[in-house]
């Protein structure tokens, strides 16, 4: 195969994700396929539409966009344990905002996003009939999530030299592409299919239509740390796209996280996973906060804070689901576990690798030594492992709910758009036995922090409610403007198109 100098061949002018050397700047392409018009081969735009469905897997690790998003607000901490979990402090930082340049999975999540976005390119320039209109879906997905935690987005304009260094758009720039792509593609994508949201779909174009609406105020707003301001029109936006949506809430909350969490009706795109073959990713929702003698066996890392915790009623079915199969098969409640850890059956208590109890406790530091390096923290699963497949699961990963799209519309109205949130909010905690949040602001980001805990919304959210640079636990000062938005990785800035966000 041709070998090209990998900083110009792939779209985000940096190292391609997942392991490829930032020293080495004379690598070949990775996924093997070459720009038709400039080296004459063909393009399977098959593979490459595929290729980027698979890609929406890269959200379901521990790392990149994941702890971006979650690690970096008050939902998600990652201790160091001794010797374990230190990662040159990978975990730390980002929970306490001091991330640089060169952080790791700031550049791996640039990386995996942008690498995405070549793919969808290529099937947008070269592929045919409904191949388009679900790349340029993928696409806008991918170029979202690079607007949201990077600001400026590289891009390139069809037909252009892959010697060259891709433009840039400005966060507002970026913002009214996506909006216009997703605009111009909702109605040529089909309906979305029973038991099998992993395609590109109406309902997925209009909740992400939704989403940038909301997120306008921010997206456009003069400096990155505001203030902001949310356009009525844009609000009226988010409730007209939200009521676009044909859908409905599953009658329990678990429905959308169990092995066969395709059946959920509200799920409204979803990354496929299949049991005994790919999507193994799927089982860091478990392992990365379970202890090493809990069945299944995790690796005794991340733990949520008791100030998180203690937002939830202890009986919110949300947060504990200890049906009878699950305590059978695993013999502690799915959810967030705090207190004594039991072996399958939900009688026999476990111990730690000292022989104490495995007690975990709401109180935890970023250094845990001593009696409870193994036990500091409340630990979470979002998931309910597929007893059947431990390691390559059948659960599919959510981007996005119906729950989430009523929670929009909710704000949206609040923030000045028409309508009437009615019984959103009742509807929201039903499921959860618990009393319904306020129908105010305050309310709404309650809600939103309790019903789509660890689902990658948190830092969207905190930010979009002023919350995200504040005193919290485990953070004790106010961060500094920057971190408001992650820097450019340092192997991009080869690209002199790209400027480094203000204060890195």
């Amino acid at each position: 195969m041709k070998r090209i100098n990998i900083i110009k061949s792939i779209f985000f002018v940096s190292t391609i994700a997942l392991g490829v050397s930032c020293t080495n700047l004379d690598e070949e392409v990775l996924d093997g396929f070459v720009n038709s018009a400039e080296d004459g081969g063909a393009i399977n735009t098959a593979a490459l539409l595929q290729s980027s469905y698979e890609g929406l897997r890269s959200f379901e690790t521990q790392g990149q966009m994941f702890a971006l998003d979650e690690m970096s607000t008050d939902a998600l901490v990652g201790p160091t344990r001794g010797g374990d979990w230190d990662d040159n402090a990978t975990w730390r930082q980002i929970h306490v905002h001091t991330w640089a340049p060169d952080h790791n999975e700031v550049r791996n999540a640039w990386n995996a996003l942008l690498s995405n976005v070549y793919n969808c390119s290529l099937v947008v320039e070269n592929g045919t009939g409904a191949e388009v209109p679900q790349a340029r879906f993928l696409r806008a997905f991918y170029y979202y999530n690079v607007i949201d935690l990077f600001g400026q987005v590289p891009y390139r304009e069809a037909g252009s030299k892959l010697t060259d260094d891709p433009k840039v758009w400005t966060r507002t720039e970026a913002t009214d592409f996506v909006i216009s792509e997703l605009e111009a593609v909702v109605a040529q994508l089909p309906a979305r299919t029973v038991n099998d949201a992993s395609f590109a779909n109406k309902d997925a174009a209009h909740f992400l239509l939704a989403k940038l609406y909301l997120n306008k105020g921010v997206f456009t707003a003069a400096a990155a740390a505001g203030p902001y301001t949310f356009a009525a029109a844009d609000m009226n936006k988010v409730v007209g796209h939200i009521n676009a949506i044909s859908s409905s809430l599953a009658s329990d909350y678990w429905d959308n996280f169990k092995p066969a969490n395709n059946t959920s009706p509200e799920i409204l795109f979803s990354a496929k996973n299949i049991r005994g073959g790919a999507g193994g990713g799927i089982q860091y929702h478990w392992r990365m906060s379970m202890h090493y003698n809990q069945t299944p066996d995790g690796w005794n890392g991340f733990s949520t804070v008791a100030e998180y915790y203690n937002k939830f009623n202890p009986n919110d079915r949300r947060i504990k689901n200890a049906d009878p199969a699950i305590i059978a098969a695993f013999g502690n409640p799915v959810g967030f576990q705090v207190g004594q850890m039991y072996k399958p059956g939900g009688t026999a208590a476990l111990n730690d690798r000292r022989g104490n109890p495995l007690f975990f406790t709401p109180a935890v530091t970023l250094i845990t030594s001593g009696t409870t390096l193994e036990t500091a923290g409340i630990r979470m699963q979002k998931y309910i492992p597929d007893a059947a497949n431990i390691n390559t699961p059948d659960n599919d990963y959510v981007f996005m709910r119906y729950s989430d799209a009523l929670l929009m519309k909710a704000e949206a109205i609040l923030r000045g758009g028409t309508g009437s949130v009615g019984t959103i909010m009742s509807d929201i905690a039903a499921r959860s036995g618990q009393a319904a949040s306020a129908a105010t602001l305050d309310g709404v980001y309650l809600e939103r922090g309790k019903e789509l805990w660890l689902e990658g919304w948190r830092r969207n959210d905190m930010v979009r409610f002023g919350k995200f640079l504040a005193v919290r636990e485990l953070k004790p000062y106010v961060s500094a403007d920057k971190y408001i938005l992650f820097p450019i990785p340092a192997d991009a800035l080869f690209n002199a198109n790209l400027k480094q966000n203000p204060g890195y």
